[in-house]
């Protein structure tokens, strides 16, 4: 039985095997667009200092 997800885009159905050329993504367009979003940085990972996380890290002395 082949695993169904969807796509990241229009959220269509996709099997998730060798023959599906363009997995996750449904077709060539949804992957354009995810990429596009990437490029023009509507999609984006988030630095620590977006995250808040610089000050919950704890300083560590150094060896000398």
């Amino acid at each position: 039985m082949a695993t169904i997800v969807k796509c990241p885009t229009c959220r269509r159905d996709v099997e998730w095997s060798a023959t599906s050329t363009y997995r996750p993504f449904c077709s060539d367009r949804c992957r354009l667009i995810d990429l596009g979003a990437w490029l023009t940085e509507k999609h984006a990972i988030p630095t620590d200092e977006e995250a808040g996380l610089d000050e919950a890290r704890p300083t560590l002395p150094r060896d000398y």
